[in-house]
């Protein structure tokens, strides 16, 4: 389970090319469990992409700025307007759609605002599009379409005068190399983290002392949350290539970045804590995994996070690992219950195959178990 960031608060092109990512990850890798030792699987959130997404919002489409004052006031100012009204409107249906989950309705949208696009040679627009477009094959599992249209958008944006540390240059980056993992191209993948996150270090390091009234705190914000987006990605990576040492120092970072800058209560940062335990918990460390997931939880239901049911049923997991197996049950039967509110049928399912897994275990009795992360024995 992870969750994501949106970018930069700046308007005009670099919004564009930042605040278009809805699908910071496929619905395949938001929905897929990590196998563990045969039981207390992981379930992953799928609300990630919309977490810090959500500061630029439909705001964002006013990006796309007026030449002049006075071209507005000329027939072919006022054309160019509407032309860019009408692919504006387009964007914002093809958001909403994907919200709704009616991803080819926003195929449809995007296409037409693409073409629109180009026969206005409207370079933010084609940007933006391209972007969203990205995201989209990205969340329907298509990559190399992804792949081709992230490469596209990136492509115009170096040929402006963005630099290769511009945050929208970065977030791109971070989602070819979640591609490349996932078509297990490993060395293209370590490559895009390794750029990724030094180049983000340097940059966090060298805005630091800059002072607001040169460059805002919104946006030095905005920085660190991408360098924990980063962090958090590449945990992942790290804990499925079963590194879940590696992974647990990577979470930690990205946690703490999100306790600093959005507080503990944010959604993001019981996410983070969550899967920080589930790094934990595949080292055998079911104590610190259980002292995590616990306060995890709680923030959880506190806030009335909207995936609550994906906390509790790692929760169980790390319970029935402890061999706390009464507890586990329900812990599990309160995931159950809400992830069947929510009308997850995938989630259900899951937690219903974990019931039968406990009730397994519960017959034959304690058991030592090993990690499939490479943890140790308990």
């Amino acid at each position: 389970m992870s969750l994501c960031v949106a970018l930069l608060p700046r308007r005009g092109l670099r919004v564009a090319a930042a605040a278009a990512a809805l699908g910071r990850r496929s619905l395949a890798q938001a929905r897929a469990g990590r196998s563990g030792d045969g039981g207390g699987k992981r379930l992953t959130a799928a609300a990630g992409a919309a977490t810090l997404a959500g500061g630029l919002g439909l705001s964002a489409f006013s990006l796309f700025s007026r030449e002049a004052e006075k071209e507005k006031d000329s027939a072919e100012g006022q054309s160019e307007a509407k032309e860019e009204d009408t692919i504006i409107l387009l964007l914002k249906k093809a958001k909403l759609s994907i919200m709704k989950g009616e991803l080819e309705e926003a195929e449809r949208f995007l296409h037409e605002a693409a073409r629109l696009s180009h026969q206005s040679d409207n370079k933010q627009a084609i940007i933006y599009t391209y972007d969203t477009m990205a995201n989209l094959a990205f969340m329907r599992g298509e990559l190399d379409h992804a792949e081709k249209l992230f490469k596209a958008a990136m492509s115009y944006l170096l040929a402006g005068d963005m630099k290769q540390d511009d945050n929208a240059i970065i977030e791109m980056s971070l989602k070819l190399a979640s591609i490349y993992a996932a078509r297990n191209e490993d060395k293209l993948a370590l490559a895009g983290y390794d750029f990724c996150i030094l180049t983000l270090e340097e940059k966090v390091a060298k805005q630091k002392d800059i002072p607001a009234d040169v460059l805002p705190e919104e946006e030095k914000s905005n920085t660190r949350l991408l360098l924990g987006m980063t962090l958090d990605s590449y945990a992942r990576y790290l804990l499925a290539h079963s590194q879940a040492a590696a992974a647990q120092r990577m979470y930690e970072r990205a946690l703490q970045i999100s306790m600093e800058v959005q507080g503990e209560t944010h959604p993001q940062t019981v996410v983070l804590m969550n899967d920080l335990a589930t790094a934990l918990d595949a080292q055998g460390l079911y104590e610190d995994a259980y002292a995590r997931v616990r306060r995890a939880s709680e923030l959880a239901q506190q806030t009335e996070h909207p995936e609550t049911y994906v906390v509790l049923n790692n929760f169980a997991g790390i319970l029935m690992h402890k061999e706390e197996y009464s507890s586990a049950k329900a812990v599990y039967k309160e995931a159950l219950q809400k992830a069947e509110a929510a009308g997850d049928g995938a989630s259900v399912r899951h937690i219903r195959k974990e019931l039968a897994e406990l009730a397994r275990r519960q017959r034959k009795g304690p058991v030592s178990t090993t990690s499939s992360s490479g943890g140790e024995q308990k």
